[in-house]
């Protein structure tokens, strides 16, 4: 085991973990707010589904 740190300790510094560098956000497509507006829609429509068939109950 002391060894293992031994060794870490020798190792080149390309061996430890870069800087963080925060992601840059992509601008949101017209298809991918199609998308989103079509799976509100259907997310509204089965909860609504849902509600009926539950106070069917």
């Amino acid at each position: 085991m002391k060894r293992f740190f031994a060794l870490a300790l020798l190792a080149p510094s390309g061996a430890f973990a870069a800087g963080f560098e925060r992601p840059i956000p992509q601008p949101q497509t017209e298809m991918a707010e199609f998308w989103f507006l079509a799976a509100s829609i259907a997310l509204i429509i089965s909860l609504g589904v849902v509600q009926y068939l539950v106070s069917r109950r």
